[in-house]
């Protein structure tokens, strides 16, 4: 097995918080509450490691069909959770970007997202991203309608294409994709850019999940082999290099070497 770097780009799916709450005897709020304080700490726990690229799920294309006042506490939350955590982010050189639909959400909402972007567009450190409102299935049709509106729908539409209209083309591959709370399913998050993402699932409620967690997901990152697509063997020959994600064939497909497992 060989062993890589510190992943640049984590992603993690944040769940487990109302469970969480309802364990304590507690409203699902209480939880949601909770998990943004365990979202400081995670935070800045990856940019002490070196991870350059954080994107966390905080709401899903698919949560407004939860019960309307855990969604309104949830929009509320947001906001609150912006005005406080800028000075924190300033701090430690934190870039914040949202993706996702953010035009779904109330005017208020949308002008605190604008507001925390903007005074953390200076940082050059790590780069956390919010996913909200966001669905892996929107990102990808919103690649392709966007591809089309650049004046390719006579053309074949291509990974290219669409990689560079994705939400994420201003980031780094993903490399792990952490999920915590006990579920094994990735549920429409990031599912374009996890195509040779590492996974790990955590037993974890996510407000029980710390920094020392952090380093067991890294830790077990780190002893993976990467292979994509290769063999076990290709990788340890001395002058193999891995292929550049970005490298497509004339068709704008990956090599069909990629599809052998």
């Amino acid at each position: 097995m060989s062993s890589h770097d510190t992943p640049n780009h984590i992603a993690i799916i944040m769940d487990g918080n109302g469970r969480w709450a309802q364990q304590r005897n507690k409203k699902r709020t209480f939880g949601h509450k909770a998990g943004v304080e365990k979202t400081r700490e995670i935070v800045e726990a990856c940019a002490a490691r070196g991870v350059t690229s954080l994107t966390l799920f905080a709401f899903s294309s698919e949560n407004w069909g939860r019960p309307e006042d855990e969604v309104s506490y949830l929009m509320e939350l947001f906001v609150l959770a912006l005005k406080r955590e800028v000075k924190m982010l300033n701090k430690n050189n934190v870039k914040l970007k949202f993706i996702g639909d953010v035009a779904g959400f109330n005017e208020k909402l949308q002008k605190s997202i604008k507001d925390a972007e903007k005074q953390t567009e200076s940082n050059f450190g790590l780069e956390l991203n919010i996913a909200a409102n966001y669905g892996g299935r929107w990102d990808i049709v919103n690649a392709v309608n966007l591809s089309i509106s650049e004046g390719n729908s006579k053309k074949t539409i291509t990974e290219s294409l669409i990689e560079k209209n994705l939400s994420t083309c201003h980031l780094p591959e993903l490399d792990l994709m952490i999920r915590t709370g006990g579920e094994k399913r990735i549920s429409n998050f990031l599912i374009w850019q996890a195509a040779y993402a590492e996974l790990y699932f955590s037993d974890k409620l996510w407000p029980d999940f710390d920094s020392t967690e952090l380093d067991y997901a890294i830790t077990d990152y780190k002893a993976r082999q990467r292979r994509y697509g290769k063999t076990g063997e290709q990788l340890e020959t001395p002058d193999f290099e891995l292929p550049d994600h970005e490298m497509l064939n004339p068709d704008g497909n990956k090599s069909n070497d990629d599809q052998v497992r």
